[in-house]
């Protein structure tokens, strides 16, 4: 018998190492692709892009915050991995009425590297898991030392919307040596103007692919309106707690050479 307490303190019982997995988190299907997991995996997300090969090939049951539960009473499956802030509250109390749920509440390092080995452990890839963990730590050693600058970190256009302090995001801006400028602890993603953004005076800001795609044209928009330096960044190496976090040091030295 496998017992879990996820991050959301509910209790996941397995008899034993599933091999029906539907993952409704993009950065987990990565993580698990990454264990070894190809064929137990039967069922992922339209969002999840890594492995690229997994939605040809795999059961795509929609979004992470609309997707179809027959799509998923179809597969039978004896794990689904979810996350808190991905997934709805109302869909993943359903789902634990029928099957083991794993659910994810990732805001620090500390809380994915207990995901990470949580999930191997579950799967029969805990020897797989523990290394992936050693080595992106390891990794991190490498990231090159640089005068912090003040930073806000944009995930969504009209409004502004900012990674607040209780994320993930900032977890990795910290790592990477920004100094995150949102002290609003009223929200995870306060909502801003673009006079408040200005009045933030920072030194970078950071345009995220992801949730909303950030291009060219809004870069240069942001300069003309707040003066500050503004990079266009990869939201997937900021937002993906999970085996991405292994390339992350590689992505920030070389953005750092930019």
């Amino acid at each position: 018998m496998i017992e879990i307490t996820d991050q959301i303190g509910h209790i996941v019982k397995l008899n034993a190492p599933p091999k029906r997995i539907v993952s409704l988190v993009p950065s987990q299907s990565e993580l698990l692709y990454d264990l070894g997991l190809d064929e137990e995996v039967l069922g992922v997300t339209k969002f999840c892009i890594h492995p690229k090969e997994w939605r040809k090939i795999k059961t795509v049951i929609g979004g992470t915050k609309k997707f179809h539960l027959d799509r998923i009473d179809s597969l039978k499956p004896d794990l689904i991995i979810a996350n808190k802030e991905e997934n709805t509250k109302e869909d993943i109390i359903h789902l634990q009425s029928k099957y083991p749920v794993y659910t994810s509440d990732v805001l620090t390092l500390q809380d994915s590297f207990e995901m990470m080995n949580a999930i191997g452990e579950l799967t029969g890839k805990q020897k797989e898991s523990e290394d992936l963990v050693r080595s992106i730590k390891k990794s991190f050693e490498n990231i090159k030392n640089i005068a912090k600058k003040k930073a806000v970190y944009v995930i969504w256009n009209h409004p502004f919307m900012a990674a607040g302090r209780q994320t993930f995001i900032h977890s990795m801006l910290e790592l990477a040596g920004y100094v995150n400028v949102i002290e609003d602890k009223s929200s995870r993603y306060p909502t801003l103007s673009i006079q408040e953004l200005a009045a933030l005076n920072p030194e970078e800001i950071l345009l995220s692919s992801e949730p909303f795609p950030f291009k060219e044209k809004h870069k240069l928009e942001l300069i003309k309106e707040t003066g500050a330096h503004v990079s266009l960044v990869d939201g997937e190496m900021f937002s993906w707690y999970g085996s991405r976090m292994l390339k992350f040091a590689a992505y920030i030295n070389g953005q750092k050479q930019v």
